[in-house]
């Protein structure tokens, strides 16, 4: 004899299942900390400012 199962349980744990899956996607795409964010951008800052530290200036003349 078949096993009988309640279908709106049934629907109910397949739901689960797909939010559980989107929880995990999401959480590999969006789950870095404050910190580690801030770290980033910091070091896009720093690398930024040691790029234009180094371009010339238009009114100032080529080293020889």
């Amino acid at each position: 004899m078949a096993e009988i199962i309640n279908l709106r349980q049934a629907r109910k744990q397949k739901a689960r299942a797909e939010a559980q899956k989107t929880a995990e996607q999401n959480r590999i795409s969006f789950g870095r900390t404050k910190a580690e964010r801030r770290l980033t951008e910091a070091e896009r800052d720093k690398a930024a400012r040691h790029i234009d530290g180094h371009k010339l200036g238009r009114d100032e003349p080529e080293p020889a």
